[in-house]
């Protein structure tokens, strides 16, 4: 597929030359971690990442490729188009694991192929995020090389297996251009690309996020245990800066996302006044405050996204206006706005945690620089009708440069709103080979 905007080519270069420069591991070593770059689309401002895969044909060929996935925090399967051999067998707990995800809407399920000689082929059914279609394929294993880390650098790589869907080529319509699959990192068994790899290198079922702003510099994505640095040298290991709350579930088992347990927003600490109530889940699972990498801003229901857009009006009323850009609905003249280390000196957003703990949302991650339109930034939340099945969803413009900490097996999220307070960004993870 041609992309339609290409990535700058230092970009284009970085992910296919990073495993030829470390080196290759011999025989078994412990792993406690492995990295990877993660890019930032330009058309779709979605985020991706690049995985370098080997599958074996029906005529015992091997077939590497270097393949672009679609980072999908709510998903707990990967799916991409495939021809290889590596079937799973029906009853195997990695394909009774993976038919837990198959949405209702995508209904009825796909049965299990029988077709000899091998009996009971696992056939899945999964669905493209961003075009919410239903498509059904096999289950199958297939292997990947990545880099393994000590936190500051790579330092060698490593092989390990992956579970696939292996999804019709129309599966791709509506991803960015040149991604060829989907990458799920939500809350499954063994199936999600985290889990999967925990399971494959024996190491904790924990993964850290942290998505770029940029689209000229990459983030970063590691798995495993800690330590994780980013630059400058002097900073100290990140996990030292980290606040933690709980992450949940939904009552809605075939739902992989991560929520989080949310009592109140506020607007440069001032309550936003709406019923509450409205964050908790109902026993179908709509409601809750999910976390998203498939939209790119923040979308809130219409009954809980009115009074907080008023709120935040109100709190800058004194800023002179612009006339709105669509998605959004309220917009400033960047010349009345001051700067600051963490963005536009506007009002703070504060999610305020059941526990007691505050993820602030400054300008950096609120507002957003029209570059169509002239000394114009908007208030980058937008209206998700009155339908929307959760009562927030957290995207991904409001997730970067933060600090995620996914701890999967104890429930917990460490995070860190905004690296930029500790004079850092998801771009200064040093991914020059270490040894």
């Amino acid at each position: 597929m041609t992309l339609s905007h290409p990535l700058p080519l230092a970009l284009i270069l970085f992910a296919a030359t990073l495993l030829s420069s470390v080196p290759l591991t011999l025989g078994y070593e412990k792993v406690n971690a492995v990295v990877l770059p993660i890019i930032k689309d330009s058309s779709t401002s979605l985020y991706t990442i690049t995985l370098n895969t080997t599958s074996i044909t029906s005529t015992n060929q091997y077939i590497n490729s270097s393949d672009r996935f679609l980072i999908d925090l709510a998903s707990g399967v990967v799916w991409s188009p495939c021809s290889g051999i590596g079937f799973v067998h029906c009853t195997a707990p990695i394909c009774i694991e993976a038919r837990n995800f198959f949405p209702f809407r995508c209904y009825p399920p796909p049965t299990s192929s029988h077709d000899r000689p091998i009996p009971c082929r696992c056939i899945i059914g999964s669905f493209n995020p961003i075009k919410d279609a239903c498509f059904s394929g096999e289950e199958i294993t297939i292997g990947i090389s990545i880099a393994s880390t000590n936190g500051k650098n790579p330092t060698s790589i490593v092989s390990a297996d992956i579970v696939n869907i292996c999804a019709p080529q129309s599966a791709l319509i509506g991803l960015p251009g040149g991604v060829n699959g989907v990458a799920g990192f939500g809350q499954s068994n063994g199936v999600s690309l985290p889990s999967r790899l925990a399971w494959d290198l024996s190491f904790n079922n924990q993964f850290v996020l942290c998505l770029p702003s940029t689209t000229e510099a990459s983030g970063v994505a590691f798995f495993g245990a800690k330590p994780y640095y980013l630059l400058p040298p002097y900073l100290s290991e990140i996990t030292n800066f980290l606040t933690y709350t709980t992450l949940l579930k939904s009552p809605n088992y075939t739902d992989a996302s991560y929520y989080l347990g949310v009592n109140k927003l506020a607007i440069n600490g001032k309550s936003v006044p709406f019923s509450t109530c409205e964050l908790n889940f109902d026993s179908a699972g709509r409601g809750g405050v999910k976390l998203s990498t498939t939209i790119p801003y923040t979308s809130m229901r219409s009954d809980i996204y009115k009074p907080f857009i008023e709120a935040f009006k109100a709190a800058t009323k004194h800023i002179k206006s612009k006339p709105k850009v669509r998605p959004f609905e309220l917009c400033f003249d960047t010349r009345a706005l001051g700067s600051t280390r963490v963005g536009y000196a506007v009002p703070s957003v504060d999610i305020m945690f059941n526990n007691g703990k505050n993820w602030t949302i400054f300008g950096a991650n609120s507002l957003k620089d029209m570059k169509e339109k002239k000394n114009t930034a908007c208030f980058a939340f937008v209206d998700g009708g009155i339908k929307m099945v959760p009562a927030i969803t957290l995207g991904g413009f409001q997730m970067e440069d933060s600090f995620l900490l996914f701890d999967v097996p104890n429930s917990t999220l460490g995070f860190i709103p905004t690296l930029r307070g500790l004079q850092t960004t998801c771009s200064n993870f040093n991914f020059t080979s270490g040894v």
